[in-house]
Order: C-alpha cells, then structure tokens, then sequence
C-alpha cells in the first residue's frame, strides 16, 4: 500500500511539472481541416527557458522557409554581419594602344544581390537597366584606356558548382521565380519579368516580353485564360535549359499581365548582358560571351594569370539576412549556405556538392554549440525542398540562444519582420493586439504552414515555433486558424 501512495504522489508531482494542453490548442487540434494533419507547438520563456505552451514539439515536420532561420543565424555567427561578397572585373593578356590583347572576366564570389531589386533606391520602379554596377565597370575599363578587346567577355562562376538548385526541389517550383537557382556568379535576383496579354476566357495568353530581354529562351505556352482575379499558373524548366513551359490559368482580358520566371543560366546571361552594355558604350569586342562552365566542359578553360580592373561589394550580411528573413529570399538563402561550404574541408575521397558542403558546416555549427542536430535534415538552405524537416524544440532552442546569447542577437532579431506590419507576414495578425508584438518567421508550401519568433507577453519574450502539416482545406482558412489560436495563446 505504501508503494502504491508513493508512486501516486510521483505520478502527481510529475503532471504538476508537464504543461497542460490548452483549451485553445485542444480546438485547433478538433478543426475539420486538422483530421489527419501533423501539428507541433512549442512556446518557452528565452531567458528562463521556462515553457508556456508545448504541443509534440519533438515531432519533425517539415518547416518550409522557417529553415531559413537555421541558415542565416549560422551565417551570422560563421561570417560574421559586416562580412560583403564581391564581384571582381579582371583581364588577362595585355593592353596596348586601346587593344585589351585577351580576356574581360567577371569574378564571381557568389554573391546573390549584383543588380538585384531589393536594394535599389525605389523598388517599384526598379528595372534591370538601372543597375549601379555597370556603369561602374564601364567606367573601370575606360579608365583603363580600353577601347577593343580582341578575345570575350567570360563569367567566370567557378566559386561553386554547377548544381543550381538542391535536388530535392519538387518541379512545380523549378523554373519560378521563387525557384531561382544559385550560383557563383547571379545577375536580377536571376529572374525575369514575363508580361502576357491574356484575351477571353479560354482563349491562349500571348507572350509579349520579358524584362530583362531573355531572347534565348523558347517559351512553350500551354495557359489557358479564365474568368479568375488571380492565376493559377506555372513556368517550369530546369537550370541551363532554355526551354521554358507555361501551365495553368491566369486571369482574362489583361493587357499586360506579370508572371515572373528564373534565368536558366545566370553566369551566361551575365556575360551576354556585359558584353551588349560595352557595345553600346562603343567598346569593340570580338569574341562571343562564354562561362567557367562551357569552356571547362570543353577543355578550353583559360588558365593566363589576370588583372583586377574593378571590385564591387555586396551590401552587408545584417542587410542582407533582414531581406532573406523580411521577404523569405530563396535565392539570397541558398547563396548563403553555398558560401559557407567555403569552410567546409572534405575528408579523403569525399565528394560533396557546394550546397552539401554548406549544409555540412550548418550541421557542424550547431552541434559545436551544444545543439541536437539529429532532428535537423536539411537538403537546402531555404526550406524549398518538401524533405526538410526539423522539430519545434530545435527551431525554439536556436531562437532562444540567438536572442540569449549569440554576440549576433541583434543583427538576428532585427532581421525577423513585424506580423501585421512588415514583409512575409504583413497580412498575418493584422489589426490584432499582437500586430506588431510578435516577430515572426513565416513559411509556406502545399499543406504545410508554419511560423516561429519572438512574442511578447507579460514583460517576457517568448521563443515560439508552430507548424502545421497535412492540413486538408484552403491555405487561407488554416492560416485564420492559426491567427486564432496564436491570438488565444497571447
């Protein structure tokens, strides 16, 4: 009798230490949507560590652009927020008389934002052709007294390999915007803007143009117009390939209607881009554009030592992890984790691709700081790919340690956007009482909704991740819900 008082009192003191399931989270877990579904919650006090709300938090799910949180506190830590990329302008051969006796190459360090929109000084109004590094180029080789080049402009990407995007990429989402490759050299956010002019209802969009002109790439156009606001659409193509396929629906009786697509071959484009821009400052060239990729495929690779004519540099990681965390930057992310696989020495006999070596030195990185990473799968950096997973107590420890006691707490913090106000989640939480309050990374894909943060409540800040999988219904409604119980929890 003695041992069965004493192993009830255990029983009790133990459920006294347990969280209970809220009232809250035992309605979200009874919706129709969530028959069948995968759910984990976990809320935790970051300075205490004292939790206020878990829900299966060891359960792996797939996180979507949530693991980009993973990626850009690492990089932080690893780089470093002042660190920059640069794109260097070099030559070989020799300069004689005006004559650049050789080759113009453009240096790729990986950098991800040459050109790119996000930084421009007004970003509605930005196109390609009012880029800053041109003009600065142009300026560097007039300086240089170089009026002809007797051999070709060469994108030289070698920093990483040719493997654009993960493997592990799904191939509605390859050949999107969103689905841009990565690579050692990037030009646009390698991405194209494809105006359509959609007629009646069931009748084929005509393509019109892309800005920046794309006139290599053969656009195979299976859309078909409807009576919709919004499209349904897909370009789909893989990297390298300039075939291009229209799918789906997109709305009728729009005279210039915008999709938007990656470039199949940055480093390529780039060079043919260059090469068009010095034409029309009137410097001569003779050759045609080419890349690392298809000289070294064919042996012709350059090997001549080369000068450095000009540098340009990144803005700074802080700014850049704040666009990467702000707008769920895919190609900024993976351009990331590439770089840090920089660092990554493999072992005899070891092949790894840039994106494996980087995901490598993720991995190492959080278990040198005390971090179970066996709940941590990553075959991207950014979350595209449907196969990552991670757990809401890995996501809630990263995030409590970031803001507890990384040295980077506030270039991370910072970077996270506020619900109701800013970047991915300005519509989510809006007009509530924890617009504002709550910092929060989202992400999203087909049946998979999640976000983790910071939110505030009673005087303490709170780590938070959520993810819901398999949900059945519309994305719209799943995301009301989560609003609701966030709203009930805070």
């Amino acid at each position: 009798m003695r041992n069965k008082l004493s192993m009830l009192a255990l029983f009790i003191c133990l459920v006294q230490f347990i969280p209970a399931q809220s009232q809250p989270v035992k309605r979200f877990l009874n919706l129709k949507t969530m028959k069948g579904a995968s759910f984990a919650l976990l809320a935790k006090d970051v300075n205490s560590g004292e939790i206020l709300y878990s829900y299966d938090e060891n359960r792996q799910l797939t996180p979507a652009s949530v693991l980009k949180l993973v990626t850009a506190s690492a990089a932080l830590e690893l780089l470093g927020e002042d660190y920059r990329f640069v794109t260097k302008l070099e030559y070989d051969g020799k300069i004689s008389n005006g004559v650049l006796e050789g080759n113009l190459y453009i240096k790729g360090g990986g950098d991800p934002t040459l050109g790119s929109s996000h930084f421009a000084a007004d970003r509605s109004r930005y196109t390609p052709d009012q880029n800053t590094f041109m003009p600065q180029w142009i300026e560097a080789i007039s300086k240089a007294g170089i009026r002809k080049i007797t051999g070709t402009v060469i994108a030289d990407e070698s920093i990483f390999d040719t493997e654009g995007i993960s493997l592990k990429w799904m191939q509605e989402d390859i050949g999107s915007y969103y689905g841009a490759g990565s690579y050692g050299l990037s030009v646009f956010d390698n991405l194209y803007r494809l105006y359509l002019k959609t007629g009646t209802a069931g009748s084929k969009p005509e393509v019109i143009e892309t800005i920046p002109p794309t006139p290599n790439i053969r656009f195979h156009n299976y859309m078909r117009s409807a009576s919709v606001r919004t499209d349904s659409s897909f370009v789909i193509g893989f990297p390298y390939s300039n075939d291009r396929y229209l799918y789906g629906v997109v709305p009728a009786g729009r005279e210039r209607f915008l999709l938007r697509g990656d470039i199949p071959d940055p480093p390529l484009f780039l060079a043919e881009y260059v090469h068009t821009a010095l034409t029309s400052a009137g410097i001569q060239i003779e050759g045609t554009p080419s890349c690392y990729r298809l000289l070294a495929e064919n042996k012709k690779w350059p090997t001549k030592a080369r000068k450095e004519l000009a540098s340009t540099y990144s803005p700074t990681l802080r700014e850049i992890v704040r666009i990467v965390n702000e707008r769920s930057h895919n190609l900024y992310t993976d351009a990331i984790i590439k770089t840090l696989g920089l660092k990554y020495t493999p072992k005899q006999g070891e092949v790894l691709s840039s994106m494996n070596k980087g995901i490598q030195v993720v991995h190492e990185h959080w278990k040198q700081k005390g971090f179970d990473i066996s709940s941590l799968w990553m075959y991207d950096g950014c979350g595209l790919s449907a196969v990552d997973k991670v757990t809401a107590s890995f996501i809630c420890d990263l995030l409590a340690y970031m803001h507890k006691t990384s040295k980077l707490s506030d270039a991370f913090v910072a970077s996270l956007p506020k619900a109701g106000q800013e970047g991915s989640v300005a519509n989510f939480l809006k007009g509530t009482s924890l617009q504002g309050r709550a910092l929060l990374k989202s992400g999203g894909m087909s049946r998979v909704r999640a976000y983790a943060g910071y939110i505030t409540k009673d005087d303490k800040q709170y780590a938070v991740a959520l993810f819901v999988n398999n949900y059945s219904g519309e994305a719209q409604a799943i995301t009301k819900n989560i609003e609701k119980l966030l709203l009930a929890l805070f």
